[in-house]
Parts: C-alpha cells; structure tokens; sequence
C-alpha cells in the first residue's frame, strides 16, 4: 500500500529534499505551499509534477481544513516555519502566528479527522535546537531531558508548537513526534544562512586572499547534511514514538572560525578570517551540541555525510 505523505512548507528548503526522498520510496506526496512551488536547485521539473501541490496558509483555519481533507494523509510532515531567528524578531506576532498557532491550527484538523474515524496520520512537527537555549559547556553533548532556555523570540514559539503538539497527544491520542533539529544545510539553503554565507562570501574574495568576515568565531554548533536530516525525519515517521521529542543532530560540534576554515580550505584558498559585528548575533548561545543516542536507538538511523560534504554541495552548486 503506498504511503500518502502530506508536506506543509512545501517550498522550503528541507521540505524539498523530504519530497525527493519521499517520492524515491514511491510515495504519493502533497505539498503544500503559501506562494510559489519553484524548487530551483533540489526538485527536477517530472519531481515537481509528481507532486500534488495545494496552497495554504498555516494562518487560515479554512485553508488547513481544506488541505488536510484532500491529503489523507498516512504521515504529516509540519514543516511550515518562519524559521530565520532575525525575521522572527523584527515581526514576533506573525512568528508566533506561523510557528505555533499555525501548528495548533493543522493539529485540530487531524484531532478532527481522528474523531470521524476518516484518519490518524502520525505527525511530526518539526523544531529546533534553539529552544534548549544557553546550557553549561560540560552538559554537551545535551539530551532531551535537559530544561528549554528559549533566548530568541524564534526558539520560544517552536517551545510553545511543541508544548501544543505534546498536549495534542496527551488529550486525544494524535499521533505527535517532535524534533529538536540542530544545524543542517545543503543545496538550496537560503544564502542568509551560516553555511551558504560563507561559501558564497569566500568565493567572492580576491585570488590574492583578502579578509573573510565572520561572526563570532568561537560559537560552536553542531551540523548535519540536508539529506541525513531527512532520513532522521522520515525514520521517525516510520519507527518514532508518538508523543517524544528527539534530537537530530551529529553529536559533534564545530567553531564556527573551523568552518570558514574549512571552506577556504575546499576553496583551495587562503584569507585572514576576521571576526565583525555585521556577521554577530545580538543574542547567542556559545556552544549548541546535541546527543543523537535516542534518535539512534529508536530508528537504527545514523549520520552518513560529513561536514566536507556539505561544504563541497555547496560550493559545487555555487559554480557550476
């Protein structure tokens, strides 16, 4: 019987790569999306068509309604998001209308369906590492019973979608599985993001070397490849304990000078990298290294890609 994946955020960047790897297993995949369907770099035109896309608006209750309906869905994948922490914080009311009344507006559609008997899709709802906020350096690598700490206005609402998805499962059973997701890129991640930055800054810098500007340095955050991301997703889909959150993440940790290292290093070129308060954060955490051992034992999953591997997607799709 093929599974029927519903995909919220369907234009995004990890929610293509899920399409891709949902449509290679034989899938029937419905995207949905609040503007244009463009996948540029990750979706082929015949994987785009294979797709059944519908609009909507996490905002709009009737548009949920209307979606999950056409779905019927074995497997939700919540990924709508206003997912960049700055965009968060210059307009907080619609980050908290997207990131957790949006959840809270899809889940009463699958509360509904669940009570017709017309579906109990299991659901993952997708959050972020951002929400264990500032925690000891020796308490890393951090497990999921460790306290949220929420800093940034984006961590707090995806504190809240999960407290609202948990309660979802305590009170009528729907089938939630939640994510702390740590740091992940790849193709077709926006160029306001750490990873895509540097390379396209780095490849910008003269043959002679120059100055690659960076934030603060000695922050440390934990990476994964877009792809193994969405292999961790969909084997929660399959094997996930509905009502737990768990890390996906590498349990390995690097500065954020070691990445731009790192990317001169791909580059095959040489700069000083100098530290700027355009790249920094108002509000940041020094180090962000998460435990994987749950995931692990839950699904038999494991990162296969490295850093490197990152890195070289990006550069290739930035040159080719």
């Amino acid at each position: 019987m093929t599974t029927r994946a519903l995909v919220t955020g369907g234009s995004g960047f990890v929610a293509q790569w899920a399409i891709k790897a949902m449509l290679e297993r034989g899938w029937h995949v419905t995207g949905a999306t609040h503007g244009s369907r463009s996948a540029g770099e990750v979706l082929s035109a015949s994987e785009l068509d294979a797709v059944t896309w519908l609009p909507a608006d996490v905002t709009r209750q009737s548009e949920l309604a209307t979606l999950v309906d056409a779905a019927r869905a074995d497997v939700v994948l919540h990924l709508a998001a206003l997912s960049h922490v700055p965009d968060a914080a210059r307009n907080p009311g619609y980050a908290y209308e997207v990131n957790t009344v949006g959840t809270v507006r899809l889940l009463a559609e699958v509360r509904r369906h669940r009570a017709a008997g017309t579906g109990d899709p299991l659901v993952l709802v997708v959050g972020s590492a951002e929400q264990y906020g500032r925690h000891e350096i020796n308490s890393m690598p951090i497990h999921e019973s460790a306290e949220q700490r929420p800093l940034t206005l984006y961590a707090a609402s995806k504190v809240a979608q999960e407290v609202a998805a948990l309660q979802a499962y305590r009170s009528d059973g729907v089938r939630v599985v939640c994510t702390r997701s740590f740091s992940h890129s790849g193709v077709g991640h926006g160029a306001q993001f750490l990873l895509p930055s540097l390379v396209t800054r780095a490849l910008a810098l003269p043959a002679s070397g120059g100055v690659l500007q960076i934030g603060n340095g000695d922050t440390v955050r934990d990476f994964l490849h877009v792809r193994d991301v969405v292999e961790g997703y969909l084997s929660l889909c399959a094997t996930g304990a509905a009502g737990e959150a768990y890390n996906v993440c590498s349990a390995e940790g690097v500065s954020v000078r070691a990445l731009a290292q790192r990317v001169l290093h791909r580059l095959g070129r040489s700069a000083n990298i100098v530290s700027a308060d355009a790249h920094s954060r108002s509000v940041d955490v020094p180090m962000q290294v998460g435990s994987n051992n749950k995931l692990c034992r839950a699904t038999g999953w494991s990162p296969r890609r490295t850093r490197d591997d990152i890195i070289d997607d990006l550069i290739h799709a930035a040159t080719r």
